[in-house]
């Protein structure tokens, strides 16, 4: 097996160490001697240059640039005389292009090498956070264990594995207290592109963080026998999730709170913090509006379902009085998150004000009833009036004929009565 050089040791140990390609770290160094050739090769002439590692060889790095000869030199960094790119080669002509050797005898100087160093060092970080990255690429939507690192004014940072991660404030759970140190349950949401470059992004406040915990604790959702159709949720507080069975036999409701309440228990202890914990309603979902809806209001008893107006998706539930505080719930928040989970907008009524909901229907219904009539009269009307108004026209128009034709008869019988009575006054005569 061949020896390897010390360059290359250094570069596999580096590679190994921060668990990225030996190919980077030699791209690392790569840029960095060109970063150092700055002075004379400006960023937009660094394409001019190329280095050559070779680990082997007594001279491992060499530097070499493209330039162009000509007869006459205006600029020696990018140009060279035709006499001395001979020397390199014999037969290039004026006009054609040679890479000379620009690498420096010794070494590349103090300065040069400490600049190198640093840039050799934030490409590798570069390099070992988009390995970091890719490992988590295919794991968004998981739920992962998180380290809180430190606060970063409303944001908190977490480690997770190697990666350092942000939960922004919108993400986090209203009042909840963050510990450096503490070891707590997190969304992986998304991958973001930031000015600093990509950023991995954590969430405990999101809907979907509800779903992993239900999916870790309850084997018949990750198997997808019980399905979660829907989550209406305000973090910290309260929660209802409407789940449904795809295999008969399976009691939805029953496989996600667990034998004496084991593994709902489980997802409330992921939830908790200090004195606080999020109330979870598990919701059975109906293919049927009006039962869905009257289930979704639980834990109120609902007594009538009436949908008011099915475009607008609008609906009225009618609760027994003493439960109208409870259907309705502390600020709004049972019939609120009702709301949210069955898409409906709901209005809640006691029992007593039923019969009195009936009668304003029934008197709505009648009026909207007697102007749909009022309106297909006028519009049958107006159907009339267009069909009657050319038979009244032709009507006129041939009485206007018929009056013509009788005052011409007229005027021809006038024409020759006269006639006759001229004749017979000069027979008389």
């Amino acid at each position: 097996m061949a020896v390897q050089s010390d360059l290359m040791v250094a570069i596999n140990q580096i590679a190994a160490e921060r668990n990225i390609n030996a190919d980077e770290v030699v791209e690392a160094i790569k840029y960095a001697i060109k970063t150092g050739f700055r002075k004379d090769y400006p960023e937009e002439q660094e394409s001019l240059l190329e280095v050559e590692i070779k680990p082997e060889e007594i001279q491992p790095i060499r530097v070499f640039v493209d330039k162009k000869v000509v007869e006459e030199v205006d600029n020696t960094s990018t140009q060279i005389t035709l006499e001395a790119a001979r020397r390199i080669e014999k037969k290039l002509n004026a006009g054609d292009h040679v890479l000379v050797d620009i690498t420096p005898s010794g070494d590349f100087g103090r300065v040069a090498a400490q600049v190198a160093k640093q840039v050799i060092l934030q490409k590798i970080r570069e390099s070992e956070k988009e390995a970091v990255m890719k490992e988590f690429v295919d794991k968004m939507g998981d739920i992962e264990y998180g380290i809180v690192q430190r606060l970063d004014g409303d944001d908190v940072i977490f480690e997770i594995r190697r990666a350092i991660a942000i939960m922004p404030k919108e993400d986090r759970i209203p009042g909840e207290y963050y510990r450096s140190g503490s070891r707590m349950k997190v969304l992986l949401k998304e991958i973001r592109l930031t000015p600093r470059g990509k950023q991995l992004i954590v969430s405990r406040a999101d809907n979907e963080f509800l779903t992993g915990l239900f999916m870790l604790e309850v084997p018949e959702i990750a198997s997808e026998s019980v399905l979660i159709k829907s989550i209406a949720r305000e973090p910290g507080s309260r929660s209802k999730v409407a789940v449904f069975s795809k295999t008969e036999g399976i009691d939805p409701i029953g496989a996600c709170v667990g034998q004496k309440g084991v593994r709902i228990g489980a997802v409330l202890n992921d939830l908790k913090f200090g004195m606080f914990e999020e109330k979870i309603d598990i919701i059975l979902w109906n293919e049927n509006n009006s039962a869905f809806i009257a289930n979704a209001l639980s834990p109120a008893s609902v007594s009538d379902i009436v949908i008011t107006n099915e475009g607008e998706k609008r609906a009225t539930a009618f609760v027994p009085d003493d439960q109208l505080s409870l259907a309705i719930g502390k600020e709004g928040q049972n019939v609120r998150l009702a709301a949210k989970l069955t898409g409906w907008n709901i209005d809640i009524l006691g029992d007593s004000q039923k019969k009195e909901f009936d009668k304003e229907r029934k008197a709505a219904d009648k009026e909207v009833k007697e102007k749909k009539a009022t309106k297909a009269k006028v519009e049958t009307a107006e159907v009339e009036t267009v069909v009657e108004k050319p038979k009244k026209v032709i009507k006129k128009v041939v009485k206007k004929a018929v009056e013509k034709k009788s005052a011409t008869k007229k005027v021809a019988v006038k024409k020759a009565t006269v006639k006759k009575v001229t004749k017979t006054t000069k027979a008389a005569k």
